[in-house]
């Protein structure tokens, strides 16, 4: 049954709660990475994400929840948004929030080019030109021959890179495994993974600092089931456009905490990566809608 204006309306402030609680949860990770080392900081948005959803959907459900008739792809999705959370995590402890994150918004760009080998998808010249475009974009925020470019920017196009893998892993899985399921892989395989590392890098925390910890971690988990309920009460297509909300929180955030003033390239080039992909969503959405088009 197609959604009701009503379930879009609500689905548009699920999806907006969920971006300002991602866009929290970096902000307070940039605050503890100045105190604590990087593992420490990503075991604990892991491990309390772990622990919120055991406390909201009730321990005894875990073991039925991880059920899954593809394990390894699972692990493959987890495994690739730890790599992106870690890496993302390393480069806000160097450079401005609003920067990291208008970088990593190449990401929905680099899925649409990657769904031509991955998922056999079409993509015409338009939206191939609106990748070139945002690609533009990203060298306009980097600046190169401008001065050197902190190398904490080359890992936010591995962050990119690494979220469009494990978009279209969600994209693939979403077929036929149940959300909650690959939300809660992606809680257990990072806290497996980071407590194995942890150990090595572990720092004294004060209670102030577990706090935040648990913050961070409930923060990531609330954003993720939030998400999830927006995506089953509204149409993707209506929700997509808000995602670049988080731009808007990472620039307030950075200057209230950080006192990070964005500077113009920045601005310059995000606006034309938020063009780009605003240009791809409307291209899709038409596409979808089978409009008399030229595939594009």
């Amino acid at each position: 049954m197609p959604a009701t204006p009503i379930d879009n309306a609500r689905g548009i402030l699920l999806i907006l709660l969920a971006i300002a609680c991602f866009a929290s949860m970096d902000a307070l990770a940039k605050f503890l990475l100045q105190r604590h080392e990087m593992p420490q900081v990503v075991w604990a948005r892991y491990t309390f994400h772990l622990l919120a959803m055991a406390l909201i959907l009730g321990p005894h459900r875990i073991p039925r929840l991880l059920r899954t008739q593809r394990p390894l792809a699972q692990i493959l999705r987890a495994s690739l948004l730890l790599a992106s959370t870690a890496m993302f995590f390393t480069a806000i402890s160097y450079i401005p929030l609003a920067d990291a994150s208008a970088i990593g918004f190449l990401s929905p760009l680099l899925v649409t080019a990657l769904s031509v080998p991955v998922l056999g998808e079409k993509v015409g010249p338009r939206r191939w030109a609106a990748v070139v475009v945002g690609l533009v974009g990203v060298l306009i925020i980097l600046r190169p021959g401008m001065g050197s470019v902190h190398w904490a920017s080359f890992l936010v196009l591995g962050v990119a890179l690494t979220f469009a893998g494990f978009s279209l892993m969600t994209r693939i899985l979403g077929r036929s495994e149940d959300g909650t399921t690959m939300l809660l892989y992606t809680a257990v395989v990072g806290c497996a993974v980071t407590s194995l590392i942890v150990p090595f890098y572990w720092r004294a925390v004060p209670l102030e600092s577990w706090l935040l910890f648990g913050a961070v971690g409930a923060l990531g988990g609330l954003g993720h089931l939030v998400l999830i309920r927006a995506y089953k009460l509204a149409e993707a297509s209506a929700l997509a456009p808000f995602s670049y909300s988080q731009l808007i929180w990472a620039m307030l955030l950075g200057f209230v905490m950080f006192g990070d003033v964005p500077q113009a390239h920045m601005l310059a080039g995000s606006a034309l990566l938020v063009a780009s992909g605003l240009y791809v969503w409307h291209r899709e959405r038409q596409l979808a809608r089978k409009l008399p088009l030229s595939a594009g």
